[in-house]
């Protein structure tokens, strides 16, 4: 196994830890699962460019890679949608006014996380994976386009402020910051960022979904 390999099988490896660190009640395991997710983030670029730049692209990478990214983006999106406001919000998470603690605030109000928000983002990814998969059957390679590429930025920014914002509301709510206008102007940033970068992940999973279709739906009709 190659450096780059040995990268993403650690990401791999970090998958559970990312899902599962969220759920614990105090501030530095929430942090330990941001720094987790940052760490599987940068490496997610850093094995692909090394794998290019050094020729060490093997099948087993081609294999692996992909594998990590679906297995991070499960592992991210099942505690954002339980504690950001799906049906299954732990009772220590729901705030005095009924709504999810970790819902981002915002200038505007709060912003939960929808659960069709989630339903577009992985039914997107798996359709990608078989329409693929497909493809490569037919003869075809289905490259990534820029929307796609941009689409992964913002979904990676989301899913930083939701993890940071688990992290920062936890330590905020044990040392009392609530009532500070420091932390106000904090979580005021920190939700705006995430409710735009998610709103921006969104339309360009979809925007880069059509173009995909446009551009390679004959493989469909074949």
């Amino acid at each position: 196994m190659n450096l780059p390999n040995a990268i993403t099988a650690a990401r791999i490896a970090a998958a559970p830890f990312i899902a599962a660190l969220p759920f614990a009640s105090g501030s530095t395991a929430r942090l330990a699962a941001f720094v987790l997710f940052i760490a599987a983030a940068v490496t997610d670029y850093w094995d692909g460019h090394l794998a290019r730049t050094r020729n060490l692209v093997t099948d087993l990478g081609r294999l692996l890679d992909p594998l990590a990214d679906k297995l991070l983006l499960v592992a991210t999106l099942i505690p954002m949608l339980v504690l950001m406001g799906g049906p299954l919000l732990l009772p220590a998470d729901v705030s005095a006014e009924g709504r999810p603690e970790f819902a981002f605030a915002t200038p505007a109000g709060f912003v939960a996380l929808p659960w069709w928000v989630v339903a577009v983002v992985v039914g997107r990814e798996a359709f990608m994976t078989a329409f693929r998969q497909l493809a490569v059957r037919r003869g075809v390679v289905i490259a990534a386009i820029g929307p796609a590429k941009w689409k992964t930025g913002f979904q990676s920014t989301w899913v930083g402020a939701a993890y940071f914002w688990f992290f920062a509301n936890t330590l905020a709510r044990n040392a009392a910051w609530e009532g500070r206008a420091d932390w106000q102007a904090f979580a005021y940033f920190n939700g705006v960022v995430g409710a735009l970068s998610m709103a921006g992940a969104v339309a360009l999973t979809l925007y880069s979904l059509w173009l995909y279709l446009r551009r390679y739906g004959g493989v469909l009709r074949r």
